[in-house]
């Protein structure tokens, strides 16, 4: 499994990667709203600076709606650098522009998945990531994980390329439980992934190794 972090901060971007596990970055408006980078050419610039700084695959979303909005947005994108995946929503034209971007060579990802079917026509349509929403799904009492598991099914079962990249991660249980059912990415933020480091026993156990080193080491 591939582990993403979904953010727009450096800092983050950094801490992960320093840590060794970073395959590649998400991010979308509303992440980089938060991280006050407004105007194009500012966020043009700072996807560039997260191009810097990882290794893999930056998802980077179209804004505009139409066909040729996202046609014009995405191609813009993809000159940035190689790293940079198309981020497209799961609306009719944004079906076509993946359509439209795969027979260019420019890889795209399908954000905004919430069922099977979407998943399917993304596939499809030749989208190199499909974006299926664990977390929100799980905020309207339905199973995100169980909606990961079957999308994965049905890819297995036609032998499309398309990875699912697990989205709207909140917690650890939500990366096992992904990983456990096949999906290729996760996407969340670094609390998330720092989370998996954490166990009780393992705290006990290093004090215990450490307090027993003072005593041999005072003898």
């Amino acid at each position: 499994m591939k582990f993403f972090i979904d953010t727009a901060n450096l800092a983050e971007i950094r801490e992960a990667q320093d840590l060794g596990v970073l395959d590649g970055v998400t991010t979308n408006p509303s992440l980089m709203a938060k991280e006050g980078i407004t105007g194009k050419d500012n966020v043009m610039r700072h996807y560039k600076q997260i191009c810097d700084i990882v290794e893999g695959d930056v998802s980077a979303e179209v804004i505009g709606t139409t066909f040729d909005e996202m046609i014009r947005e995405g191609e813009e994108l993809a000159e940035l650098d190689e790293k940079i995946v198309v981020k497209v929503p799961m609306i009719k034209d944004g079906v076509k522009a993946i359509k439209y971007f795969s027979e260019k060579g420019i890889r795209t990802n399908c954000t905004l998945i919430f069922s099977a079917g979407q998943a399917l026509l993304a596939a499809k349509a030749g989208a190199t990531y499909v974006s299926p929403f664990v977390g929100r799904l799980d905020d309207i009492s339905t199973d995100g994980v169980a909606l990961i598991e079957q999308i994965v099914t049905i890819y297995r079962n036609y032998g499309y390329t398309t990875e699912v990249l697990a989205a709207s991660i909140r917690h650890p249980m939500h990366i096992i439980q992904c990983a456990e059912v096949g999906a290729d990415v996760m996407t969340g933020p670094l609390s998330a992934i720092t989370a998996l480091l954490n166990h009780p026993l393992t705290d006990i156990g290093l004090a215990k190794f450490l307090a027993d080193h003072k005593k041999a080491s005072a003898k």
